[in-house]
């Protein structure tokens, strides 16, 4: 049994590198996650191997919050999100089809399995590599004061917490990336 579940779990963690093992954090979104994890706990219990996928922000160009940032960096009004410090750990959507194909043919996953490309990078850096990406600047930042007040917790949790998060479970189970950097994952995207 495949669950998906997010790297919302681990909460606001600034610069720690979280691993499968790591706390959950203790905000609504942590919450929720660990709410849904323990869901399929009578499964396990019952002898079903169960992969909970802790995915991170899924890269697609025709939705999801790509899509949504792509009409303001197309005009040249993108840029990182408050100090743009925060930790972005993501994967391109064709990477995060093979994993859940992965988890379920791989008899060696069990329990949380952290759904992200091995290079986490900062909003900052994210914001100069998709301007780049589509030839425009991303220089227009988007201050935290705005992200509160347009979003409030919701914008909090999912724009301004950061996650760096580490697939080294993922890597160990045999998984090959086809896009394992930000830049050339991209420009695929893009260009698709």
């Amino acid at each position: 049994m495949v669950c998906a579940s997010a790297i919302g779990f681990y909460g606001n963690r600034g610069d720690e590198v979280l691993q499968e093992e790591s706390a959950s954090g203790s905000d609504f979104l942590a919450e929720v996650c660990r709410q849904w994890e323990a869901a399929p706990e009578p499964a396990v219990r019952v002898g079903i191997r169960v992969v909970s996928l802790r995915f991170g922000v899924v890269l697609s160009p025709r939705g999801g919050a790509l899509a949504r940032m792509l009409p303001p960096f197309r005009m040249g009004a993108g840029g990182r999100i408050g100090s743009g410090r925060q930790w972005m750990s993501w994967i391109a959507l064709d990477d995060a089809v093979g994993i859940v194909q992965h988890a379920l043919a791989s008899e060696s996953l069990r329990g949380p399995v952290n759904t992200v490309a091995p290079r986490p990078i900062t909003n900052a850096e994210f914001a100069r590599t998709f301007g780049a990406a589509l030839h425009r600047p991303a220089i227009l930042p988007l201050p935290a004061f705005m992200v509160r007040l347009m979003f409030g917790e919701m914008g909090e949790a999912l724009l301004l917490s950061s996650q760096r998060v580490d697939c080294g479970k993922l890597l160990a189970s045999g998984y090959r990336f086809r896009h394992s950097e930000l830049k050339p994952a991209l420009e695929a995207l893009l260009a698709a």
